[in-house]
């Protein structure tokens, strides 16, 4: 399974970039192979997008709470919304979703059970809003392949908007019109696959709340 992080504070020209090369990126990976993201906005949104317009499968992991899906911030509820309607299938992890302690948490969980991970990152370290160095940092530990991306020409929003450089290694960047959505098909919970023997992963009843 491939798994994506990466920053959440990004204009809406990159991340078009961004999904660009997030489609050159799928395009040299296995075909069938399903792809993982936490639900948030930035990075997973444009993975998303790039997974359907390639016609993989997409792993969407949701915060939950006393076994119930936990309440989102608001900034992040229309990209969930969207990825939500991307997905094919859909973990519940127990986080809270309002700290940051525990999203990097849940994405740990998500880096060690990956075959690899891609991280759309400018190279700046880890701070008060963003751990996609962490979690750089934490996939090499672990022995698991890391490629970042960064396209030229990318910025962030935020305190820091001269972010424009490219960074440590930058993939093809070729641009495209945005993925529609698609019509109807819920996406599955992952511990109910709508097709026997197809899970892509194990069920998060095994998992455990994530420290």
């Amino acid at each position: 399974m491939i798994a994506v992080v990466g920053h959440a504070d990004v204009t809406s020209e990159t991340l078009r970039l961004v999904e660009a090369g997030l489609a050159a990126v799928l395009e040299r990976e296995p075909d069938g192979e399903p792809g993982v993201v936490r639900a948030g906005s930035g990075a997973p949104v444009a993975f998303g997008r790039a997974a359907h317009r390639a016609g993989r499968d997409l792993v969407v992991v949701i915060p939950t709470s006393g076994m119930v899906p936990a309440l989102l911030p608001e900034r992040d509820r229309a990209p969930i919304g969207e990825l939500l309607l991307l997905a094919r299938w859909v973990r519940l992890l127990a986080y809270d979703p309002g700290d940051r302690d525990a999203c990097v948490g849940a994405d740990e969980e998500i880096v060690a059970g990956c075959r690899r991970l891609v991280a759309v990152w400018d190279g700046s370290p880890s701070d008060g809003r963003d751990a996609t160095a962490h979690l750089v940092a934490y996939a090499r530990s672990r022995g698991v392949p890391v490629e970042v991306l960064w396209p030229r020409g990318a910025t962030r929003t935020g305190p820091r908007t001269d972010r424009t450089r490219t960074g440590p290694r930058t993939d093809r960047t070729r641009t495209g019109p945005s993925t529609a959505l698609p019509e109807g098909r819920p996406p599955a919970v992952l511990d109910r696959p709508a097709s026997p023997g197809t899970e892509p992963g194990r069920s998060d009843s095994e998992a455990g709340a994530v420290r």
